[in-house]
């Protein structure tokens, strides 16, 4: 085992993410105090943000919806779902980008937000409070999101689970290996610059594996 304590860089970061003002929950999963208050204070942001978590690293994905509140002046479903597509499109690829593939993220998001207005009134909260629902409902309801295939729906409600604090009945069991406790498979996991390191450590093992 190494000694000693973390690095500069991580340590620098995990006191930011201890440190994020005018939240009772806290996150740390774009690294970045403002952002993760963002993430923290508002689902549909979460969710945006697990949304774009795909091709890209994930403390970019998760500073997605900062990026947007920052250059539309809000950041809110409604106003999303109701944006002109070009211009939507120009905002979200404008350097820096808030995804490798922006133009197609642009549309997705709309998509999802569209979704989120129209099956669950702006309130995607809903999915998991709506009728008492248990794990496995809210997770059929997530996968019915746009852009929500099983294992994202599944990363999603572990997220939920271990730092938002929705625990809907059997909620580890719904979300499979990304439920178990003490696990650092997923963004679920991360808590901080050290746990991103070893979420990203595992990926890439998985990832060298599955090439045999």
């Amino acid at each position: 085992m190494r000694s000693g304590g973390p690095s500069p860089a991580a340590d620098e970061k995990s006191t930011a993410c201890d440190t994020i003002p005018h939240v009772t929950r806290k996150v740390c999963l774009a690294q970045e105090p403002e952002a993760d208050a963002l993430l923290a204070g508002d689902y549909f942001a979460l969710l945006t943000g697990m949304l774009l978590d795909q091709q890209i690293s994930m403390e970019k994905a998760f500073k997605g919806p900062k990026v947007i509140l920052d250059r539309m002046g809000v950041f809110d479903v409604h106003r999303i779902a109701e944006a002109d597509p070009e211009e939507f499109a120009a905002l979200v690829s404008t350097p820096p980008a808030i995804h490798r593939f922006p133009g197609s993220m642009a549309k997705r998001l709309q998509t999802l937000a569209q979704f989120v207005v129209e099956h669950h009134d702006g309130k995607i909260e809903s999915i998991w409070k709506r009728g008492k629902p248990d794990g496995a409902e809210v997770l059929k309801r997530l996968t019915a999101l746009p852009g929500f295939g099983d294992q994202k729906a599944r990363i999603f409600l572990a997220l939920l689970g271990k730092q938002m604090g929705v625990k809907p009945t059997g909620w580890r069991e719904a979300a499979g290996s990304y439920g178990d406790d003490g696990s650092r498979r997923s963004i679920a996991d991360v808590v901080d610059a050290k746990s991103l390191g070893e979420v990203r450590a595992f990926k890439k093992a998985a990832k060298a594996a599955a090439k045999g």
